[in-house]
């Protein structure tokens, strides 16, 4: 199986994030406001910025969006902007404040932020039609009136950033797709579109299962027929309207970097104050025990099925088959001081590295061998789709009582919904819950930890 290697840039709505909180603060001093303390007020405004701009998906604008819901999601944003910034006054008791110099300032931030969210989305237009950057692969199946104006903007609307590769017809009574499926590999396919009416429901379920297994994105243009009941994302591509068979949460920008902020401030926190003095105590004790090096590092699958070297503490003696072999009850290969740290969980710490390095979030689910997630792909359906996201120290799977070792298949199953369930409802709150569960676990001890 080959598997998509490569993703889109999520630096964008960060950068966007900084120049708008630039634009907010730099021209602050121009406007006689009168604030008494102006650091308390940076620190308000931007903070007030972050969450509006979260609650309001501000920076959630696609290659598709249309100019005229750019004026609304600023309009929108500024309002709720500005009732922050007079609510200021009240919050922190400031009768002094010009309200007539706060408006002027309001206003110049509104035109300075129209100016710059028109100008930048404007010019990632150009970016992609002239120089052809940040480019989608698609090919369509089908071929009907909506099938070919979809193709139509694909090959003609190239400031949208889709190159269209190919279009297969496929007989409803024919089963087979391989041949598509090949191609989709073959061509390094990004995203697959569909007619619905034109495929039977067994074809419609094989190619889910295709893009899921193989990290593709697929979707569909819908008709008169009854569509899947799962959560789905209704987009419009100019006047042709598309929907999501699978939505997560992660894939939006601004999600992403509020998982990363969070993921470096936690990740920065356990490695300053806990394994900066723990570190040391154990490496002495591992060493005392048995020889060899205080940290193992094994090869692991994680975002977007990347290899990448994960750490922990070492809990067993050296040995040849511990890339192989996952630990088991009564493992003689681990150590006193192993089954302790494997208990506690204390031999994950040095993982929050791998967070700080970008290889791993504090949250998700958990990165298995690379021997392992080969068979897993194979045997257990769905798999793969456990690879949208990066993967965890600590998951919803683990924290629901499938941590440990995998004894049946059914571990393995139940692991994987409760993966997919969290891939595709994650929220910064699911996560602080998620957080909060490990933690009681670990004081309590669990059954499946040796």
């Amino acid at each position: 199986m080959a598997y998509k290697q490569r993703r889109y840039s999520n630096l964008i709505t960060p950068l966007f994030f900084l120049a708008d909180l630039l634009i907010i603060i730099s021209i602050l001093p121009f406007f006689a406001i009168n604030i008494t303390d102006i650091y308390v007020f940076l620190a308000y405004i931007s903070l007030s910025w972050a969450v509006i701009s979260f609650k309001n998906h501000y920076y959630n604008v696609r290659r598709h969006t249309k100019v005229v819901q750019l004026f609304i999601i600023l309009f929108r944003q500024i309002i709720l902007y500005a009732l922050m910034a007079y609510a200021f006054i009240g919050f922190f008791k400031q009768p002094n404040i010009s309200r007539l110099a706060l408006g002027q300032y309001l206003m110049a931030v509104f035109l300075l932020l129209l100016l710059f969210k028109i100008s930048s989305f404007f010019l990632l237009k150009k970016y992609r039609s002239k120089l052809g950057g940040n480019r989608r692969n698609v090919i369509v199946i089908g071929d009907n009136e909506k099938v070919r104006q979809l193709i139509d903007i694909f090959k003609y609307r190239p400031e949208f950033g889709y190159s269209f590769i190919k279009q297969f017809e496929v007989e409803k009574n024919d089963n087979d797709l391989t041949k598509c499926f090949n191609y989709i590999i073959d061509n390094n396919i990004d995203e697959i579109y569909f007619s619905a009416s034109q495929l039977s429901n067994k074809q419609i379920n094989d190619l889910v299962d295709f893009a899921d297994n193989n990290l593709r994105e697929v979707k569909f243009i819908p008709d008169n027929k009854d569509i899947f009941t799962k959560k789905l994302k209704y987009e419009y591509y100019d006047y042709i309207p598309i929907l999501s068979i699978r939505t997560i949460p992660l894939q939006e920008p601004i999600n992403t970097f509020i998982k990363r902020l969070f993921d470096i401030i936690f990740a920065s926190a356990i490695i300053v104050f806990i394994l900066s003095w723990l570190t040391p105590i154990l490496a002495i004790i591992i060493k005392l025990e048995s020889k060899g090096p205080v940290f193992f590092k094994q090869t692991r699958n994680g975002f977007n099925y990347k290899e990448f070297a994960c750490y922990k503490f070492r809990s067993m003696t050296p040995n040849k088959n511990a890339h192989l072999h996952q630990a088991t009850k009564g493992d003689h290969r681990v150590t006193k001081v192993g089954k302790f740290i494997r208990k506690t969980s204390i031999d994950e710490l040095p993982q929050f590295y791998n967070v700080l390095f970008g290889d791993m979030s504090v949250v998700g689910p958990r990165p298995h061998m690379v021997s392992h997630t080969d068979m897993y792909a194979q045997r257990i359906d769905k798999f793969m789709v456990r690879h949208f996201v990066k993967p965890g120290i600590t998951g919803l799977a683990q924290v629901s009582g499938y941590r440990g070792e995998v004894e049946t298949d059914k571990d393995i199953i139940g692991r994987v919904k409760f993966d997919i369930f969290y891939i595709e409802n994650w929220s910064i709150f699911l996560d602080l819950k998620i957080i909060l569960q490990t933690f009681i676990n670990a004081l309590k001890g669990e059954e499946k930890a040796y």
